[in-house]
Order: structure tokens, then C-alpha cells, then sequence
């Protein structure tokens, strides 16, 4: 790639972001962001799979209502989404895989990025970079405020580069453009879909997070956190609240009283466990005994075995606390990410191509999570079929940390990371490098 195709193709990158930063979507909600991809990846030739061949609909988590997503196919299709793409992602199927095969045999690389965005409004002020360019998010209440935007641009680059690489490339590459990781929702779907069987090396990554350096790579993350999410509903019965409270079961007071009990958990002294109830709401009015209240709470066990017994506490305690005001709770699981390892095997391999480009400055072998992530039902299953898979960082300084309004990146970081995942694509088939045989290993 001359000096002028490669600052085409970070250009084109940049735009892309943008694009989709300004169009921001919530899990399984993504439809122009999906089909955006698709048509990408069509453009480029690669094979297109979206929809129910993406995702398996059974393990789907956390989807929402019927109305809203007839609300937002309504909108995506006055936004002129194709009606092709959409029709294959109705119903929140919004998957997308593109498949590219290699001119000489080799084994099958897997790179995972993901389509959603986050429930927060973004920054107003015209310090705000996205803002002052005019690419800041046109959708009240929604933002790509933890980097997912780059994320899927790192990925088109990908593509666009393999697809132009095509000579180049031994075996099968497989691009999971997955939805729902807010909630840790939608990685599951894709691997009861099969996408990841087969699969002999996995790249995940992410940017900002620990690495804010602009030109460090973290080569694997470690103690990703077991998790799950819940949102828990008590009823009770409404009541006036002057002339006959007697009447009423108080289901505000159920869920507060859940609460306070649940960041009562006594820790484990198995190990690091987690919980946190970020939302409680319920109760019509002053003069009211509240009917109906509900949590979404969250916990987190540095092993499976951990967040068990966190999820264990949490039923006894949620019953307990319905049982306690008279009224029911029903509560379900909306998401969960399991605990996982990168495979350190494959940080020689990654310094190796990190030394290789003039942009990256620094390396780390790893660095300490401390989260969660449902890619790793990715690595897992991968791990478990007799492959290697990591979870790498993409280093760029931060205008204000994830999730926050006034978050976003150094774009530099988009050329660094699709570079270094082209090379390492291009790379797996002959890695150990004393082996130059042209299969893998």
C-alpha cells in the first residue's frame, strides 16, 4: 500500500466513524448501523450474512419490546435503510458477518467488533470535538460513548485492506459485527450460531480503556469478571395513601429494602465479587401506595463459581424482600459475560507485528481487566475447540472516560489498530515464525 492509498484508506476510516457516530443505535436496535456494515462488506465482495443466519434468536438477551423495535425498523427505514437489509434483521436480528477466503488453504481467524451504542445524551458544549466538527449524535438520550464507532471502522478498514489483500491471504476470515455488548447481551447469539466454530485464532480488542497512550498496544487483557445482569419486578397493590393505606402492599418499599440488602452481600473470600443496583423506580404519586417498583441490578464474580454464589444471594434476598412487604417479585436475567483468559501463546506474535509499525510506540504484554465483556463466550469457545484467541487494547488518550458524555479518541488510533490486525491476519498462517511451511499450527 503507497503512501497515498494508505492515508485514503485512514481517511476513509475516519469518515465512516463519523458517520456512524452521528447515527448512534442501542442492542438489537442497530439497524442502520448494520446494514451500513453489510453494504460495506458487499461493496468490498466479501460474503454477507445478516440477520437469523448472524444470530441465533433463542439466545438473544435482554431484546427489547415489540413495539419499540417496530418503532425503530419505522425509523430506520425513513432514514433510508435498505429495505432488503432490513427485512433480513427484522425482529432485533442485526448480526452481521462478512466471510472472506484466502487464495491458498490455511486456518480460519475470527476478528470480533460491536454495533451498539450507549444510553447517555452526549456532550452539547462546543468544546466537544464531535460537536464542534458536526458529527455529534443526532438521536436525543443515545452516543457511541465507549468507542464502539471505532470500533466497526477498525473493522471496515479490515476488510477493505484483506479484500484488496486477497493474494495475500491463506485460509478463511470471518468479521463478527456483533450487537448488544452494552449488558453483555449479544455475544452468546453468535456463537449458537456457529460462527465461531472452526475458529483457530480470535481477535478482540478495544479502545481507550487502560491504554490512553496513543500508540500502545496491549497484547492481552486478563480477569475478565463473570457476570450477570438482572432486572427484578415487585407488585404489590395500590393503595390511597390518607384514606385507606391498610389496603396497599408497598412495592416501592420492597425494592428499596432490596436494595440496601443486596450491596449487603458479605464478599467472598474466593475471590474479588461485585453488585450494584443502578436503577430503582416504581410509585405513581405522593398520595399513592406505590403497586408496582423494579431494580436492574448487576453482578460480578472473578470466576464463574463467584458470581454464582452472588447470583444466589441475590434470589434469597429479592424473595425475602418481596416476602417481607407482602407482595411478588419476578425478576430475569437480561445479560452475562463469563470469566476467560487471553492465550498468552499469541503476545510474541502480536509484539513481533507491533515492532513492525512506525505508529506504535509502545507494547505491553498485559495488563489487568477488572470488567466484563461477553466476548468472552467468543474466546471460550474458541479456547475450548482447540484454539487461541486474546483481547487486546488499542491505546488513545481520552477527552473524558467511557461512558461519559464528553467522551471520544484520538482517531489516529484507527489506522494503528486496523494495520496491526491486517498484519497479525496475515501472520497467523506461518506463526511460530520457524515455520514457514504455509499452514498453520
Amino acid at each position: 500500500m503507497d503512501s497515498f492509498q494508505k492515508e485514503q484508506w485512514h481517511a476513509d476510516m475516519i469518515a465512516w466513524r463519523r458517520n456512524l457516530h452521528a447515527h448512534p443505535e442501542p442492542g438489537w436496535l442497530e439497524y442502520r448501523t448494520a446494514a451500513f456494515v453489510a453494504a460495506q462488506l458487499a461493496s468490498l465482495g466479501l460474503e454477507v450474512t445478516a440477520g437469523r443466519g448472524a444470530c441465533s434468536s433463542k439466545a438473544r438477551m435482554g431484546v427489547p419490546d415489540a413495539e419499540t423495535i417496530r418503532a425503530h425498523e419505522e425509523l430506520a427505514l425513513k432514514e433510508g435503510v435498505d429495505p432488503d437489509w432490513l427485512g433480513r434483521m427484522k425482529g432485533g436480528h442485526t448480526a452481521v458477518v462478512g466471510v472472506l477466503r484466502g487464495a491458498k488453504p490455511g486456518p480460519v481467524i475470527a476478528l470480533r467488533f460491536d454495533l451498539d451504542c450507549v444510553e447517555v445524551g452526549e456532550d452539547e458544549g462546543s468544546e466537544h470535538l464531535p460537536r464542534r466538527l458536526g458529527f455529534a449524535s443526532r438521536r436525543p438520550g443515545l452516543m457511541h460513548a465507549c468507542g464502539h464507532d471505532g470500533h466497526l471502522a477498525i473493522g471496515l478498514g479490515v476488510a477493505a485492506k484483506l479484500a484488496a489483500s486477497a493474494n495475500e491471504l491463506a485460509g478463511e476470515v470471518r468479521l463478527l459485527f456483533q450487537p448488544a455488548e452494552e449488558g453483555c447481551r449479544g455475544a452468546q447469539s453468535m456463537v449458537e450460531s456457529g460462527w465461531l466454530d472452526s475458529v483457530d485464532y480470535l481477535f478482540c480488542g478495544h479502545i481507550g480503556l487502560k491504554s490512553k497512550t496513543l500508540g500502545e498496544i496491549v497484547g492481552s487483557v486478563s480477569g475478565f469478571l463473570s457476570t450477570t445482569k438482572i432486572d427484578a419486578v415487585f407488585r404489590g397493590r395500590a393503595a390511597h395513601a390518607g384514606e385507606s393505606p391498610e389496603q396497599g402492599n408497598n412495592a416501592l418499599l420492597a425494592a428499596c429494602a432490596a436494595a440496601l440488602h443486596l450491596h449487603g452481600i458479605s464478599r467472598h473470600g474466593g475471590g474479588a465479587t461485585r453488585v450494584n443496583v443502578g436503577r430503582l423506580e416504581g410509585g405513581a404519586g405522593r398520595n399513592v401506595v406505590p403497586g408496582e417498583a423494579s431494580l436492574k441490578l448487576e453482578l460480578r464474580g472473578e470466576t464463574e463459581e463467584l458470581n454464582a454464589y452472588m447470583a444466589g444471594e441475590t434470589s434469597r434476598i429479592l424473595a425475602a424482600a418481596a416476602a417481607l412487604y407482602d407482595v411478588t417479585c419476578d425478576w430475569v436475567t437480561v445479560g452475562r459475560g463469563t470469566s476467560a483468559e487471553g492465550d498468552v501463546s499469541l503476545i510474541p506474535l502480536i509484539e513481533k507485528e507491533c515492532a513492525a509499525l512506525e505508529a506504535v510506540g509502545s507494547f505491553i504484554g498485559t495488563l489487568p481487566f477488572g470488567a466484563s465483556e461477553d466476548a468472552t463466550f467468543m474466546l471460550r469457545k474458541v479456547q475450548e475447540q482447540g484454539g487461541r484467541g486474546v483481547y487486546m487494547l488499542f491505546g488513545s488518550p481520552l477527552a473524558a472516560g467511557h461512558h461519559h458524555p464528553s467522551f471520544d479518541f484520538d482517531e489516529r488510533v484507527l489506522g494503528i489498530a486496523a494495520e496491526l490486525l491486517v498484519r497479525l491476519v496475515l501472520a497467523c498462517p506461518y506463526w511460530p515464525a520457524e515455520d514457514q511451511s504455509g499452514t498453520f499450527n
